[in-house]
C-alpha cells in the first residue's frame, strides 16, 4: 500500500474512529488602509485610488484553533523523540484533558492578491476589484474523541459516543470581488460586493451520523453514517477483491505549464457569494458599523470522487495512549486502524454534485473619535462554520495621521483565550503604502532544549493572523474624505 493512500485514510480515520477558522482580521478594521473593505465593502479608504499588485499587495496567513497550545506539545521545554511528547502521564497531560470542550477546531487559512483596485467616479461613488487565491480547512473534532483517543478506554466502559459534530473541510479556490460603496445620505454610507468563485481541489466530509461504543472487551463498536467527497485529479483504486487499496494522482494532467494553467483556471466549479455594510457616521466623533460577509457556495462538479460507509464495523480498542505506553507501535495501530476502514468503506460509482460554504460572518463596530488622530473601537465578529459559531471581541486603539502613518494596538478575546495582543501599522512614502499587522502578538516566549541546542517558540498561544502587503494608493487631500474624519 503506498504511503498517499496511508495518509488520506489516516484522515478517515480520525473522521470515524475512536483511536485517535475567510481571511479577516480584528486588527485592520479600524486602520486606514484599502484592505479593511475586506472586513465591510462600507468602508473605505480616505484616498482616491488604490492599485494592489500581484502577490505583494495582500498576503494573509491565519491559523485558528481552540484547544492546543504551542506550549502543550513540549513537556518542562524538552523536545523529545519519542511519538507524543506532550501526552507524558502527569499534570501537563491533565491539563490538556481538562481544557478540551464539546467540540475543538482547527482551522488553517491562506490567502494571496494577485490584483485591487479601487477608485472614485464623482464625489463619492467608490469601485473596487479584487482577485484572490484563497485556501481553508476547517476540522473539528468532538472531545470526548479526543479524551478517548488520548486517555484510554476505562472513563467510557459501556458508554455511547455521540461524533455527530465532527467535521472536516478543506478548499481551494479563487475569488473575484466586485463592488462598490456610496453615501446614502451626509451620515450614512453603504456597501456590497459580488463575489465570484471558481473551486480548483476540495475534499468534503458529510457526517450524517457516528456513534461510537466502547465495549466490556475495550473493543470499539462503530455505527457510522459518513462519506467523504472529493474533487480533485485523482482516482481511487480497488484490488482482486473489491477493497480500496491505493489513490492515484492524475500526473497527465498537468504535463505542461499550458495544461496546468488551463487546469487551475477553468470555471469547473463554479460559485458565487454576497457581501453588504454600513457605515453610520453621528458625528466626527461617534460612528457605527455593520457588515455580513462570505455568504456564498461553491459547487463542486470536477473530477468527483466519493467513498463511503453506512454501516458498522469494529475497532480494537487500543488508543494512543497504548502506543505512548508500548503496547503496541504506531505503525501496527495505524495498519489496524486502515484495515478496518478498508474492509468498512465503498466507492460510489456515480457520485454526485456537492456544496460547500463560505464561514458566514456578521460583524458590527463602534468608534469614538475624541481627537482627529486618534480613534477608541469596539468590534464584535461571529462566523458560521457548519454546525459552530465563532465569536470573538475587540478594543482597540487607533492612531491614523491622515494617510501616511496609521498603527494599532488591539485586545481581543477569542478561541477560548482572553490574551490575545494585537498590532499593527502602515506608513506611506508618496504613492508607496507599507503595512504589517498581527492579531496574537506572542507574549511568552519557551525555551526549548533538544539535540544540545536551545531554541525559543511563543508559548501559550493558540491562534495565529499575520497579513502584510504593499499598496499603491493616489489622492489624499481632505476635501476628497467620502465622510466626516475618522
Amino acid at each position: 500500500m503506498k504511503m498517499r493512500f496511508k495518509v488520506l485514510l489516516l484522515l478517515l480515520t480520525v473522521a470515524i474512529s475512536g483511536n485517535t477558522v475567510a481571511q479577516t482580521s480584528q486588527v485592520l478594521y479600524f486602520m486606514n488602509l484599502p484592505q479593511r473593505n475586506a472586513l465591510n465593502p462600507a468602508l473605505q479608504y480616505t484616498g482616491r485610488t488604490y492599485v494592489g499588485l500581484p502577490g505583494i499587495s495582500d498576503i494573509s496567513v491565519r491559523v485558528d484553533n481552540n484547544f492546543l497550545n504551542l506550549s502543550d506539545m513540549f513537556t518542562n521545554g524538552i523536545v523529545s523523540d519519542s511519538t507524543f511528547v506532550f501526552l507524558e502521564p502527569g499534570e501537563d497531560l491533565d491539563n490538556f484533558l481538562a481544557g478540551l470542550g464539546t467540540n475543538n477546531s482547527l482551522e488553517p487559512q491562506a490567502g494571496v492578491q494577485l490584483f485591487g483596485l479601487a477608485f472614485t467616479v464623482g464625489k463619492d461613488l467608490r469601485i473596487t476589484l479584487n482577485v484572490t487565491e484563497r485556501a481553508d480547512a476547517n476540522f473539528v473534532l468532538p472531545g470526548d474523541l479526543m479524551k478517548l483517543g488520548i486517555d484510554g478506554n476505562d472513563g467510557y466502559m459501556g458508554q455511547n459516543i455521540d461524533l455527530s459534530s465532527l467535521r472536516a473541510d478543506a478548499k481551494y479556490y479563487h475569488e473575484i470581488g466586485i463592488g462598490a460603496s456610496k453615501n446614502v445620505t451626509e451620515k450614512l454610507r453603504v456597501g456590497a460586493r459580488v463575489l465570484i468563485l471558481s473551486g480548483v481541489a476540495s475534499a468534503y466530509l458529510t457526517n450524517n451520523g457516528i456513534k461510537l461504543t466502547v465495549n466490556d472487551d475495550y473493543t470499539h463498536t462503530v455505527d457510522a453514517d459518513v462519506s467523504l467527497n472529493v474533487s480533485a485529479p485523482i482516482t481511487f483504486l480497488k484490488d482482486e477483491q473489491g477493497i480500496i487499496d491505493n489513490v492515484r494522482f492524475d500526473e497527465d494532467r498537468f504535463d505542461g505549464t499550458s495544461d496546468a494553467v488551463s487546469y487551475l483556471s477553468a470555471m469547473a466549479n463554479p460559485g458565487i457569494g454576497f457581501e453588504a455594510g454600513a457605515e453610520y457616521r453621528f458625528n466626527d466623533m461617534f460612528a457605527v458599523s455593520a457588515a455580513i460577509t462570505d455568504f456564498g457556495f461553491i459547487k463542486w462538479n470536477r473530477d468527483r470522487s466519493e467513498i463511503y460507509t453506512t454501516g458498522t464495523f469494529q475497532f480494537s480498542g487500543l488508543t494512543i495512549q497504548d502506543v505512548h505506553d508500548e503496547v503496541v507501535s504506531f505503525d501496527d495501530l495505524l495498519n489496524w486502524a486502515i484495515d478496518s476502514i478498508q474492509n468498512a468503506i465503498e466507492l460510489s460509482e456515480d457520485p454526485g454534485v456537492y456544496k460547500t460554504y463560505l464561514p458566514l460572518t456578521f460583524t458590527a463596530g463602534f468608534s469614538f473619535t475624541p481627537v482627529k488622530f486618534f480613534t477608541a473601537g469596539v468590534l464584535s465578529q461571529t462566523r458560521f462554520i457548519g454546525k459552530q459559531v465563532h465569536e470573538a471581541f475587540t478594543l482597540s486603539g487607533n492612531l491614523n495621521l491622515g494617510n501616511v502613518f496609521s498603527t494599532t494596538v488591539a485586545y481581543t478575546i477569542a478561541n477560548r483565550r482572553y490574551d490575545n495582543l494585537g498590532f499593527g501599522f502602515a506608513v506611506r512614502g508618496g504613492c508607496f503604502q507599507l503595512f504589517t499587522l498581527i492579531d496574537n502578538v506572542p507574549l511568552k516566549w519557551n525555551k526549548l532544549t533538544g539535540g544540545g541546542e536551545s531554541f525559543r517558540l511563543p508559548g501559550n498561544i493558540n491562534t495565529v493572523h499575520a497579513r502584510l502587503g504593499f499598496n499603491l494608493v493616489f489622492g489624499n487631500r481632505e476635501k476628497e474624505r467620502i465622510l466626516p474624519a475618522m
